[in-house]
């Protein structure tokens, strides 16, 4: 079947999408507008069947009608077959193994947002805003994210053969195997004696007892005597939502974890934080960049808006809906669909913004991708615009009329440098992070200590 087939199915279908909203007035017209928009999608359904030269069935009609539908709306938006949605929901022995990619479409080319932690695609040196032209001998430039995911996946220790480009780079071609897709989410060590140093690459059903366990570790190893903390969270693509809620509760001994804003106004509601801090109140500084995406910036807005953390670095990615999988009757496959989105506790925008840093450190290793720029969800074609609305806050210190506290105080002007740290042999999203050329790191690191300076002398 010709290429121009599904895409007139799909040009016709964006008439009736544009129309859906209307009839939520209720009124007559409004519902005949709709009537008459699907008689017209009909009428091309009709003739495609009729007069396309290469015959073409029903169900692949409707399911790429579908796909063009969704494609209209905002990135995540995806049709998921019926065998993609059975393999997400039980992945076969030949689909568990994965490279580790978290990926989007911009601008119809597939980028990378950042690959996970301890990933055969970040041993591979695979980085934030590489952008990959073909996934085998097959080109991706008119893929669905649901069909890249089937092509990345595959059998553990099988291989796959990525082209790419890197900023203004020639293309190189890299062949990755596949591993096990449970990747590690966190890991951590002590700094410099005293200091815990947090990596947290993603969110799943492990993050919250491997943190617990980290932080236990840390204290046992500085002999009780932590400053502090620096949670690490660059190159973090998100993950769980349950999961990220969890992360920034453990730091939270009272306020809210994020604010969900739905389609109805009425169902806008708040996440509250529980008792208990794993951190007992000692200082924080979380590091963030342009590869801090989605899950990754409700935990970075819930410790700054809660005043439990300085944020440092630079401007995150800017991605905060919630999506839903929605089966579809009859076994035809489901929707996935974006029907919420978070915002942080004081109820600033994430979607399409970003957090803006504290302090922002520049890291040339880290930052620059070749001469190119970063690709941030704003960038994102039909990506879901930032509405600025501000949902008043339920804590009193943020409320209209009180003065905001600053974020945390300001470290001491004479806080000591920090000593060189060891190289790790961890690998993480990037091999620059937590090395000992980490510019971001070793500032995170005199922070710390400055704000802990402070901390000892107010509360003597």
């Amino acid at each position: 079947m010709r290429r121009w087939v599904p895409a007139i199915l799909a040009v016709a279908l964006l008439a009736p999408a544009a129309a859906f909203p209307q009839a939520d007035n209720g009124t007559q017209n409004s519902k005949g507008a709709v009537y008459e928009q699907l008689n017209l999608f009909d009428e091309a359904f009709e003739r495609i069947r009729q007069d396309a030269v290469e015959a073409v069935g029903d169900k692949q009609l409707v399911s790429t009608a579908i796909a063009g539908m969704l494609s209209s709306l905002d990135p995540h938006a995806v049709y998921l077959t019926e065998a993609q949605y059975k393999a997400q929901q039980a992945p076969s022995k030949e689909e568990q193994g994965a490279i580790g990619l978290v990926v989007t479409i911009a601008n119809g080319q597939l980028t990378v947002v950042s690959p996970r932690d301890g990933s055969p695609a970040a041993a591979a040196g695979i980085k934030p805003g590489d952008e990959i032209f073909m996934i085998g001998k097959e080109p991706t430039y008119d893929m669905t994210l649901a069909d890249i995911a089937q092509r990345l996946h595959g059998p553990v220790g099988s291989e796959v053969t990525l082209l790419l480009r890197r900023g203004t780079e020639p293309p190189m071609k890299l062949t990755v195997k596949r591993a096990d897709s449970a990747f590690q989410t966190v890991s951590s060590r002590l700094d410099e004696g005293d200091i815990g140093y947090i990596r947290l690459g993603g969110f799943d059903d492990k993050t919250a007892g491997d943190l617990a366990a980290a932080v236990a570790n840390l204290r046992q190893q500085s002999g009780n005597k932590l400053i502090g903390f620096v949670l690490d969270l660059r190159n973090n693509p998100g993950g769980d939502f349950k999961a990220a809620v969890t992360t920034a509760d453990d730091f939270l001994d009272k306020g809210d974890v994020a604010v969900i804003k739905g389609r109805n106004p009425a169902d806008d509601k708040r996440i509250a934080a529980t008792p208990g801090d794993l951190a007992k109140g000692l200082p924080i500084v979380a590091i963030i960049n342009g590869g801090t995406a989605g899950e990754a910036e409700l935990v970075a807005g819930a410790l700054h808006d809660n005043h439990r953390a300085v944020l440092l670095g630079s401007k995150t990615f800017g991605e905060s809906g919630i999506e839903t999988t929605i089966p579809l009757d009859g076994g035809n496959g489901a929707i996935r669909l974006t029907t919420a989105r978070f915002l942080t506790p004081d109820g600033n925008e994430i979607q399409g913004k970003g957090i803006q840093p504290d302090l922002a450190v520049s890291s040339l290793k880290i930052e620059k991708i070749a001469s190119g720029e970063q690709v941030r969800e704003a960038d994102l074609p039909g990506a879901l615009k930032n509405t600025d609305t501000i949902i008043p806050p339920a804590h009193p210190s943020a409320a209209p009329g009180n003065t905001k506290p600053s974020a945390a105080p300001k470290p001491s002007a004479g806080a000591p440098a920090a000593a060189t740290k060891p190289e790790t042999n961890e690998p993480v999203a990037s091999k620059d992070i937590g090395t000992a050329e980490d510019e971001q790191l070793t500032e995170a690191l005199d922070v710390l200590r400055g704000l802990a300076m402070t901390s000892a002398r107010n509360t003597r």
